[in-house]
């Protein structure tokens, strides 16, 4: 595991770079999905919605919005079946090819995500982390990591549950946090390049 400033430092520098000419190469889809979404259910474009970050700091994290303008006062919001009737039209294909997450880039820009590491909660989800899961919270969340790959397909995963927010604090969380602190224990730029490129290749293979 590289764990010192070098690795940290590089690792900043990496998702400053990456992040920057994702957005440059990204523009002009960025302009094609907001259209898209604007035509499809009008404004805003984008869902924000606050996330707990390194060291237990809340933040806003950023999404193309995929649901109903007032969708977080109709339902849950810690994680989304696939059939939720508040997805909207344009929301299930951009959900489907993991395109809502590409605004995230801005906040792994303003320092706040990396490229790679475990995915951020909401607050009431974190509240039940027990002490040695905390572990998570020691380093910048990302828009990748072990955890994505297992659970890229964790609205179709919930689509039948009876009980939502337990199946998924007693099933999945519980799983996602064991691959999240394998992450952190094994954490270094080869995990990191390794980790991206497995993530492209399972969104281009879906």
């Amino acid at each position: 595991m590289e764990n010192n400033m070098g690795y940290s430092f590089c690792k900043r520098i990496f998702d400053l770079c990456g992040s920057f000419l994702g957005m440059v190469f990204s523009a002009p889809f960025f302009v094609i999905v907001s259209l898209a979404i604007l035509i499809d259910s009008g404004g805003p474009v984008f869902f924000k919605q606050g996330r707990v970050g390194k060291n237990g700091k809340i933040f806003k994290i950023y999404k193309f919005r995929t649901m109903v303008k007032k969708a977080p006062a109709l339902g849950q919001n810690f994680t989304t079946p696939a059939n939720d009737a508040r997805i909207t039209k344009i929301g299930h294909f951009l959900r489907r090819h993991n395109i809502d997450e590409l605004p995230q880039l801005i906040n792994v820009l303003k320092g706040e995500m990396s490229l790679v590491g475990p995915r951020p909660e909401v607050w009431e989800i974190v509240q039940l982390y027990r002490p040695e899961q905390k572990k998570v919270l020691s380093v910048r969340p990302g828009m990748t990591d072990y955890a994505s790959l297992e659970f890229r397909r964790e609205g179709e995963m919930v689509n039948k549950s009876g009980d939502l927010f337990k199946d998924y604090t007693e099933k999945i969380l519980p799983k996602k946090i064991s691959l999240q602190l394998k992450y952190i224990e094994r954490k270094s730029f080869r995990t990191d390049i390794e980790l991206i490129f497995k993530t492209v290749a399972a969104i281009l293979g879906k």
